[in-house]
């Protein structure tokens, strides 16, 4: 989990399928491997907090500009609290970099721009509040008939061609939230490319630039194992809760 997961389009566990495409062409081979994230890439870091604070698990240290659309802030990791006694200075950094360290009374504790999160262990959270804001979906009939809450979930069962597909286009180009996770779980292969290439197209209608700016994918075609369509769903789900951690609201 760090910079560089947003305009990404990974596969079920999290193998960047445009770094493998570059790799292997339009077949991928047996038992490649590449790192879910750019660890070459160079990212420009802009502390928030400085050195000799108090800091514990889910503080904002500073801020990164991911997308034109996204600003990827840094958090304390989850059980590491304590006094910041060095964090890096303004300028541009890899997510290999050390940028802070914290001591925590028992050790010291280094941080990255990135960090690595068990995707079937739930992000921890102070307090669970109850769905009453609503999703505004911009689509009416859904907006008044079978609205969705902000944080709620919903259904959308239907045979080949009735549309299931297109109220997905529709809810992540419309709804109210600031960043939009798709998750393609046993899509037939022919759906999905449609999807992979239709999807980049789409205009976000508030900013006026490609809706992928704001966008992870996941693509997990019905011919995957098991256990990796299942795990699809763990890794979407844990990429929306780092953001949601962020303070955005993620759909």
């Amino acid at each position: 989990l760090g910079p560089g997961l947003i305009a990404n389009i990974y596969d079920g566990i999290q193998r960047p399928l445009v770094g493998i495409s570059e790799v292997c062409g339009s077949y991928i081979k047996k038992g490649i491997k590449l790192p879910p994230l750019d660890v070459s890439r160079k990212w420009k870091f802009n502390p928030l907090v400085k050195a000799g604070d108090e800091v514990k698990e889910g503080n904002i240290l500073g801020d990164i500009p991911e997308s034109p659309l996204v600003i990827h802030r840094i958090l304390i990791p989850a059980g590491v609290s304590g006094r910041l006694t060095d964090i890096a200075d303004t300028g541009e950094y890899t997510i290999e970099d050390e940028i802070y360290t914290v001591d925590t009374g028992t050790g010291t504790y280094s941080g990255k721009l990135a960090e690595y999160w068990p995707v079937r262990r739930a992000r921890p959270n102070r307090i669970k509040k109850k769905p009453f804001i609503p999703l505004v979906t911009g689509q009416r009939m859904i907006d008044t008939f079978f609205p969705i809450a902000r944080g709620g979930t919903a259904a959308v069962p239907g045979g080949f061609g009735t549309g299931k597909t297109m109220i997905q286009h529709a809810l992540a180009k419309w709804c109210n939230a600031d960043i939009i996770v798709y998750i393609g779980c046993g899509e037939r292969g022919n759906e999905m490319t449609d999807v992979l290439t239709d999807f980049p197209k789409l205009i976000d209608e508030r900013s006026g630039r490609p809706l992928i700016e704001r966008t992870v994918m996941i693509a997990n075609t019905s011919n995957m194992p098991v256990p990796a369509r299942e795990v699809s769903i763990y890794t979407g789900v844990t990429i929306a809760e780092y953001y949601r951690d962020m303070g955005y609201s993620v759909a």
